[in-house]
């Protein structure tokens, strides 16, 4: 899931515009984070330069930067990151660390400056001995950057850069984003260790199928991981979705959650303040979404039957072996479900978040 973490806010003017800057503090976020990891969901993304709190904004006046103008890192901020990683540890979940965020890198006084992030950050995570951790240079190296190093055309320089780094034998997987709809240029495909491309803007699911399948076919191109790791388009309740298109092409898909115009304040990860739960129809139809095609019971919260999801085609792409899911229709609810493995049984229906029934198989 795409959930772009803001650190806390460096500035008075940004705790004018919300009444929790902190987006919700680093406990808040770690005694939730069971909850993301209960369905299937293995990795989200987080930033050193958050994210813009409005989720789209055509300027970002406030300061969110854990990276100091000469390129040091804030001790405060990089503190509660380490709090959200060893969780995000504990729980067998990756992070997308992301470095630098548009509208936020001006922040930053030169290249040399970047640069030196770049290593300070790089070298930090690999000290503190984290295998959880994946580098995201940019967040989507094609929109508005003011250093040239981070623009499609120089990136893949700080790609191999932090590549080139190791601590005790061990480096950090690394690539960059482009915006919604965008494929990867040449250099960043062959440098990259994974290919991180965004679904903002590709409302036709078929789309999302197309880039995956124009991304192999690109001559750098070599086999690695396919990560939609940004998509604002949901419809988690139709059969065709982005994340059901992204999954038949074995392609991994997040979602990216932002407070829309009019919704409260249960609504959005990426908008302070933030309730860092499974709060919202959203929230809870791609959970239960998620259940479905990794197999696993979902969380046991109620939705509107506005929210449910009926299983996709191609969902038992990720299902466990011998484990089988089967659509039917109990004590008068259509749209039920029967797990097993075998062994065991459960009926399960989502609309009201309940499991119904668990039996032995046999007995």
């Amino acid at each position: 899931m795409e959930q772009r973490l803001p650190l806390k806010t460096a500035d008075a003017a940004t705790t004018r515009l919300y009444s929790d800057p902190s987006g919700g503090s680093a406990g808040e976020v770690i005694e939730a984070s069971p909850c993301w990891r209960r369905p299937g969901r293995v990795a989200f993304t987080i930033n050193l330069q958050g994210g813009s709190p409005e989720g789209y904004s055509s300027a970002q006046p406030w300061h969110t930067s854990a990276i100091e103008a000469d390129g040091s890192l804030r001790v405060d901020a990089m503190g509660r990151l380490e709090k959200i990683l060893d969780r995000a540890d504990d729980l067998g979940m990756a992070v997308i660390l992301g470095l630098f965020y548009f509208g936020q890198d001006e922040t930053v006084r030169d290249e040399a400056a970047v640069l030196k992030a770049v290593d300070n950050a790089t070298g930090w995570v690999l000290t503190k001995g984290y295998r959880n951790v994946l580098i995201e240079v940019n967040n989507e190296c094609n929109v508005r950057y003011d250093h040239p190093i981070l623009r499609p055309d120089r990136v893949h320089e700080l790609i191999t850069r932090v590549k080139n780094i190791s601590v005790r034998g061990h480096r950090l997987l690394t690539g960059t984003s482009y915006g919604g709809g965008t494929i990867p240029g040449e250099k960043v495909m062959a440098t990259s260790d994974f290919i991180l491309i965004h679904g903002n803007g590709v409302s036709e699911p078929k789309r999302i199928g197309e880039m995956v399948r124009k991304v192999r076919a690109l001559p750098a191109y070599w086999p690695k991981p396919i990560v939609f790791n940004e998509d604002d388009h949901f419809k988690f309740n139709e059969t065709e979705n982005n994340f059901v298109a992204a999954v038949n092409e074995h392609a991994s898909w997040g979602y990216f959650d932002f407070r829309m115009k009019g919704e409260g304040l249960d609504e959005g990860y990426q908008s302070p303040p933030v309730n860092w739960g499974l709060s919202s129809d959203l929230k809870r139809g791609f959970v239960q979404l998620l259940s479905i095609i990794t197999g696993v019971a979902p969380e046991q919260t109620p939705i509107s039957a506005g929210s449910l999801a009926t299983p996709p085609a191609g969902a038992d792409l990720l299902r466990p072996s011998g484990l089988s899911v089967v659509r039917l229709t109990y004590e008068g609810w259509t749209n039920a479900y029967l797990l097993g493995n075998g062994k065991v049984e459960a009926v399960i229906v989502p609309a009201v978040g309940r499991v119904m029934q668990f039996r032995f198989i046999g007995g």
